[in-house]
């Protein structure tokens, strides 16, 4: 049976739906049905084709009422990190497609502007969407199309972060009609409320109260009791009173920013009458919704977590599918963790923090181990290394562990609250160079060129698990004090036996790993790996060039750069990571000054963005991969 066969066999509704036009054409009782089946197609798909889960499925409800009641794609739906927006892609006529999701050439896991039409902004990363929707709602009054909507949808985790308080904050100082839809999915903002409460939050989005509440306004202002200046002052009295009369305060309602709910996330056609009754309001607005992470699927329900991002799965039973780690070699981010609680045995004043990824980092492990010297901020990567700067000025050494992408982020804090007070901070950068299917937003390739330029920063990267545990002890010997970053990839290393001594690898001293002639191979990090494989590969046709493993970017090794200047025709550098500013641009730097007329080939990604695919395929597309690299050095050697 094909793929069509089967939508159209088992999705009589989803089927015909190919655009949000589609969907307008039911009647609002059959929106739970095509609920039901947005949640079947995405158990079905995801089971085979892994991908973000269970904020999708606890999100169903919203997508499909969005989608009825705005006029999308000139409305704009902007979606917050966009783990929640696999039913807005699959009624936006990308349905056909979905199987080919975070897969290479196929359509991304995140809303994509390149991608659609009705993909409004780029979701990778947590809590821009109030700041960008306010920014579309301010452009579009400026070119005066007041009729367009624009809606900000946002999980409660990613409200959190700071920007979207910014967001909030702005939002709710300037002119504009933005509605902000909370999907609350874990932590309670407001206090339970009881029948007085329901009656309240239904009758303040009621057409007749809202149409009451302006007149008024109206009224007052047309005789001076109120001016645009008090309107302010108004509003919080008014929420002061539905504080008091309900027993119940929220940050928004303090901020003046009007708020409804809390509703049922579930109930799709009740959503469908809140947001009918909301979407024509002026002024910014907010709706706050419960939902349920994993809805509709018992085993998401009961692990949200495990089940953000499940892999491969049985449909049917709900047993996953993760396969014989027998034999393998572990994960980098389990030997940071294992490490890490190993060495703050040793030593006292080492903590440990983490952006909201405690699992994904392995820092769990310090968690169980250290509970009172581990700390999750949430998302907060800003504050994370300034937190860890502030724990590093009264004696500690903190281990402050995120991932690449989001590290960026946070770039003002490395340099003002860290670098230049020298303090004693390890960068542990996780999912550094290409991380696979998240794609674009979540790909580390900028890490070591913007960590080169600080001055006093040391940046290192392990070729393998021994080297990522002797990092980790090199950063905290006292005579090392400073920022010392330590960027690995994601994903399995290379030594099934990675329990090692723990030794010193001295700052600013790499390591010669094969001898050669003609072209000299640099690298740094985790693709050394691949260069041995190419190494070997020219070693079998009577090829020996020689490959030395950096370690350090920063301070780099300048006697190795100066044997290869004495003893090479040829430099090829290559980096899992941009060649712009990174390990490319350091030689190309020291060659410059020193030995001009080496000729330098730098290997790594380009001045481009590196959309999703299997890193294998990607290693491949950007010709970093072991029979790419053989062949061009081959070329190289033949032409010296």
């Amino acid at each position: 049976m094909s793929n069509t066969e089967y939508i159209e066999q088992n999705f009589p509704l989803l089927s015909k739906i190919d655009s949000p036009a589609d969907l307008k054409k039911l009647e609002v009782d059959q929106l739970p049905q095509v609920c039901d089946e947005l949640r079947r197609f995405i158990i079905h798909e995801v089971s085979r084709n892994p991908g973000h889960f269970a904020s999708s499925m606890g999100a169903v409800e919203i997508n499909v009422a969005l989608h009825y009641v705005f006029n999308t794609p000139y409305d704009r739906l902007v979606w917050d990190v966009g783990h929640q927006a696999y039913a807005h892609k699959i009624l936006t006529g990308r349905r056909d497609q979905f199987d080919t999701n975070r897969t290479l050439n196929g359509i991304s896991g995140f809303p994509n502007p390149e991608e659609s039409e009705y993909d409004t902004f780029t979701a990778g990363h947590a809590s821009n969407s109030i700041s960008a929707a306010l920014g579309m709602a301010i452009g579009s009054d400026l070119a005066h199309e007041t009729d367009r909507k624009v809606v900000a949808i946002i999980g409660d985790a990613s409200i959190s972060g700071g920007l979207a308080f910014e967001g909030l904050n702005n939002a709710a100082i300037l002119k504009n009609n933005l509605l902000i839809v909370l999907n609350d999915n874990d932590m309670s903002i407001d206090a339970n409320v009881g029948a007085l409460g329901n009656y309240l939050a239904n009758l303040s989005i009621s057409r007749g109260y809202n149409n009451r509440r302006y007149k008024i306004y109206q009224f007052c202002k047309k005789h001076n009791i109120i001016n645009d200046n008090r309107k302010g002052l108004i509003m919080r009295f008014n929420n002061s009173m539905k504080s008091l009369i309900t027993g119940q305060q929220n940050i928004f309602e303090g901020l003046n920013i009007r708020y409804f709910g809390p509703f049922d996330g579930h109930d799709v056609k009740k959503l469908v009458k809140v947001f009918q009754h909301v979407k024509d309001m002026t002024g910014p607005k907010i709706v706050h919704l419960h939902t349920v992470k994993g809805k509709g699927y018992e085993p998401a329900e009961k692990d949200p977590a495990t089940w953000h991002a499940p892999g491969t799965f049985d449909e049917e039973t709900g047993e996953r599918i993760t396969g014989s780690s027998d034999g393998k070699p572990p994960k980098y981010q389990y030997v940071f963790g294992k490490t890490l609680v190993e060495l703050a045995k040793a030593n006292d004043k080492i903590v440990g923090i983490t952006a909201a990824m405690p699992g994904g980092t392995s820092m769990n492990l310090m968690q169980e181990a250290f509970p009172e010297r581990t700390f999750d901020v949430g998302i907060s990567e800003g504050h994370a290394v300034t937190f860890s700067g502030g724990l590093a000025k009264e004696g500690r050494h903190p281990f402050c562990c995120i991932y690449s992408s989001f590290l960026q982020r946070a770039y003002d804090h490395i340099i003002h609250d860290v670098a230049i007070q020298h303090l004693p901070v390890t960068f542990c950068l996780d999912r550094g160079g290409i991380v696979g299917e998240d794609g674009v937003t979540h790909h580390g390739l900028f890490d070591l060129a913007y960590l080169r330029c600080i001055p006093g920063m040391v940046v290192s990267a392990p070729i393998n698990e021994h080297d990522l545990r002797r990092l980790m002890y090199t950063s905290q010997l006292d005579k090392n004090a400073g920022p010392f970053a330590i960027r690995y990839p994601r994903g399995r290393g290379v030594l099934p036996d990675w329990e090692c001594e723990l030794t010193e690898l001295p700052v600013g001293k790499g390591r010669k790993l094969t001898d050669g002639q003609g072209v000299a191979i640099l690298s740094i990090g985790h693709i050394g790996n691949e260069v041995k494989k190419a190494v070997a590969a020219l070693h079998e046709k009577g090829i020996d060039v020689g490959h030395y493993d950096m370690i350090y970017l920063k301070p780099i090794d300048k006697e190795i750069l100066s044997e290869v200047a004495q003893n090479y025709k040829a430099v090829v550098t290559v980096e899992d990571g941009t060649t712009v500013g990174a390990l490319g641009g350091a030689v190309a730097e020291w060659l410059a000054e020193h030995a001009p007329h080496i000729p330098l080939t730098r290997k790594g990604i380009d001045d481009v963005f590196v959309e999703h695919g299997t890193v294998a395929q990607l290693y491949e597309q950007c010709g970093i991969d072991a029979a790419s690299i053989a062949r061009d050095v081959e070329k190289i050697f033949k032409n010296l």
